[in-house]
């Protein structure tokens, strides 16, 4: 069943010219440099300190590391973060 409704969501986001970040509820990165990090499509944070932000993904779970991090700005599914980021890694 599952890889039948993976098949119907490719079809879709294929037809209709939808991204596949949108059509299967994945995360979306924006890096600038090793200075700014945008990350849309969240669950929440689990852990933040100035040297990694865990967040919670609908697939498992992103981990920032980094340097004198600050979380600029923070939304329902959108988090903005400043620093020195070292290292972004997905669990799944």
């Amino acid at each position: 069943m599952r890889r039948i409704n993976h098949r119907l969501r490719q079809w879709t986001a294929r037809v209709l010219e939808l991204p596949q970040d949108v059509v299967f509820d994945l995360p979306r990165l924006t890096m600038i440099g090793d200075r700014q990090l945008y990350i849309e499509n969240h669950r929440g944070v689990l852990h933040f300190s100035p040297d990694m932000l865990r967040l919670a993904l609908p697939n498992g779970k992103l981990e920032v590391s980094g340097k004198d991090l600050v979380i600029r700005g923070i939304w329902t599914e959108e988090v903005f973060v400043e620093g020195i980021i070292t290292q972004v890694s997905i669990n799944g």
